[in-house]
């Protein structure tokens, strides 16, 4: 694709992302799983965890678009493009769990998409070994993240869990495949303020 292409198209993904119900390719990991009995007060507590990953998933697609619109090489591009496929089926599955469970999404994710957006034009712009190298330290981050749910969720609430768990198998998968492809290691400086960053939008995201 042209530029011109390639813009239309991010475009256009901003808008299904923010705005459409998403369609995932594989199946639903928490569908065999039975739903548990759980508290108003633990059904919330599991809403809002749910919903900052939404969130999460929102931020990967903005993230993933601005890094494939400007990578350089065209094998990091399809790298880049596939890891964003997977992350739409994170994205309708945290969306389906949230409904499950009575919640709803961050009011804030046309923010959060065009936040993580400039974030990944910037990665791609410095080269495909720091686009790498900032895709799998977000992935590792992510990871770290999603152990923490699962410590966090309801005990009983085996549904998100299992959500949670293939969500965390396929950021590990990322990751490894962009150390792989040639990702460099960030500057502490530079994690520490992604982390930052993360923590921010994951105290706003569960409230707002």
């Amino acid at each position: 694709m042209n530029p011109l292409d390639r813009f239309i198209t991010t475009f256009d993904l901003g808008l299904r992302t923010v705005f459409a119900t998403p369609h995932a390719s594989r199946p639903y990991p928490a569908a065999a799983a039975p739903e548990a009995e759980m508290s108003e007060a633990e059904k919330a507590h599991a809403a809002a965890l749910m919903r900052v990953n939404h969130v999460g998933e929102v931020c990967a697609q903005a993230l993933y678009a601005g890094q494939a619109l400007t990578a350089k090489n065209e094998k990091v591009r399809g790298e880049l493009e596939q890891a964003a496929r997977e992350e739409t089926d994170h994205l309708a599955w945290c969306e389906q769990r949230i409904n499950e469970l009575g919640g709803r999404k961050s009011l804030l994710n046309p923010l959060w998409f065009g936040g993580a957006f400039g974030m990944g034009v910037v990665a791609g712009l410095l080269g495909d070994k720091w686009n790498l190298g900032f895709l799998a330290e977000t992935e590792r981050q992510v990871e770290a993240h999603l152990d923490g749910h699962l410590q966090q969720l309801p005990e009983a609430d085996a549904k998100s869990r299992a959500v949670v768990e293939q969500m965390k198998t396929d950021e590990i998968k990322h990751a490894q495949t962009a150390v792989d492809h040639g990702g460099a290691p960030l500057p502490l400086p530079v994690k520490q303020a992604m982390r930052l960053a993360a923590n921010v939008m994951r105290q706003t995201a569960s409230r707002i």
